[in-house]
Order: structure tokens, then sequence, then C-alpha cells
């Protein structure tokens, strides 16, 4: 449970706006579920579409794409109260906290879910929460309101770090599989030699490379740390070009402690 939980506040009403995306519908289900009121708007983001998800609202939470996030900001803007929290659930969080400051001088709040739109069952649920401008302690509770409610657990962070954090752990993922099945794509004489360890790392990047691929590329490219993160990985292959294995796997082994035990 965040340490925070027991003084944050459940909004009154939350304008949920891409109610119609993965995430957002997800959302919408889970604050149902909860109790929560929540209004859902999707495109066409007509004026009276929302004129009637925002009336009323304590927290705006804008659940839609990076590369059209800055255009959905402004859209959304003139129809909050002027006391609403706008915040957003986006995988990048210093370019979406600048858009919705740039739109919107009211508080604003950025988050993170860390998890994706079929969480199941998991008991962790991790967001990240990062304070953007005229956003007081009563706004980011409010904010973290919402998800403790949803079964969520928030803790709060600056929206580099995050981003920093991103770019290696999610896009880092994203870019390391991009880069190795683009490698071996067209080389049908290694379908007989496939193990059952390339297999699984096959199965888990599938969806990533498939489905996803434009949302993680986009993220990418929107994370200005991501580039760095790239430069950190092509140290680590030039160790292992110069033939530095061993000091690459005592590094690798850190996320393991003790247990070193191979694969078959």
């Amino acid at each position: 449970m965040n340490a925070l939980s027991h003084s944050s506040r459940v909004p009154a009403k939350t304008a949920l706006i891409g109610a119609g995306g993965r995430m957002g519908a997800m959302l919408c289900a889970r604050a149902a579920a909860a109790g929560l009121t929540v209004a859902g708007a999707d495109q066409p983001l007509t004026p009276e579409c929302l004129d009637a998800a925002c009336l009323n609202a304590e927290l705006a939470l804008l659940c839609v794409p990076a590369a059209v996030f800055g255009e959905v900001a402004r859209r959304v803007s003139p129809h909050l109260p002027p006391t609403a929290v706008l915040a957003d659930i986006t995988s990048v969080k210093e370019q979406p906290l600048r858009q919705m400051e740039k739109a919107w001088p009211g508080p604003v709040v950025g988050a993170h879910p860390l998890f994706g739109p079929n969480p199941g069952q998991e008991a962790d649920l991790p967001v990240a929460v990062t304070p953007g401008h005229n956003a007081t302690e009563e706004h980011l509770r409010l904010t973290e309101g919402f998800f403790t409610a949803l079964g969520c657990r928030t803790f709060r962070t600056t929206a580099e770090k995050h981003d920093q954090a991103m770019a290696r752990i999610q896009n880092m993922n994203f870019i390391t599989n991009l880069a190795y099945f683009a490698l071996l794509a067209g080389q049908e004489d290694l379908l007989p030699f496939l193990t059952p360890s390339f297999r699984r790392r096959q199965n888990a990047a599938r969806k990533m490379l498939t489905e996803d691929a434009r949302l993680f590329a986009g993220l990418f490219e929107a994370n200005p740390h991501s580039h760095e993160a790239v430069r950190q990985y092509r140290q680590m292959l030039n160790l292992a070009a110069a033939g530095d294995i061993d000091l690459l796997c005592r590094r690798a082994q850190w996320w393991w402690g003790d247990d070193t035990g191979g694969e078959s």
C-alpha cells in the first residue's frame, strides 16, 4: 500500500480522455468496479463530448499516445473547471508535462502505470507520479487517490528520473529486441537451429514488435534519454567484441544475486 494512501482523496469525478483505448478502457473498467465516478471521452473529441466529460471533473486523465498528446491536451483544456488537475498516463514524462503545462494554467501532474492493459490478478500494480507546475500536495494526493482506489501502489519521482529509468528499462528492451530480430530476419538457414531459449525470447518479443511496434517506437523517440541509453549499451557490446565476456557475466549476474545456475 502506498505510504501516502491514508491521506489521499478519491476525485469526486474523473474525466478520462481516451477511454476507448486499451489502457483507457482498462482504467474505466477498474474505476467502475471500485465505485468511482468516471466520465469517458474518445474520438471524435467534439466540444459537446468534452463538455459532458469534463463537467465538474476534479481530475482529467489523458490516456492518449505520445504522438497526439500535445494536440489532445490543447483540445481538452478549455473544457476543464478552473480547479481541475490535468494528468496523464504516458510512458514518458518530461515532454507530456511540458505540453500539459503549456496548455493548462492550472495544476498538472504526470502519472505512469508501470503495467499494461491486461494486468490480470497481479498483486503489485505500481504507478509513478511526477509533479508538474502548480501541483500542490493536495493535487498529488488527489491523483494518487484515483490510482490507489483501483488497487495500485503509487510512488513519487521526478520527470527526469522517470524518463532516465524508462529509457533503460522499457526503451532498451524494445530497441535491443528490435535490432536482434532485424539482424536475423530473412536467414532461413537458421530455422533448423532454433533453441528453446531463442523461442522463448521470440515469443516474449512478438507482441512488442508486431502489434505495439509503432507505440514503442514513438515512446523511444519521445524520451530525451533514449539515445544515451543506446550509447551505453553499445559500450557493453564493445566489451563483448573485445572478449570481456566474464566481466559482462559478472555484471549481469547482479540481477540474480548468488543464483548463477545455467540454462538448458
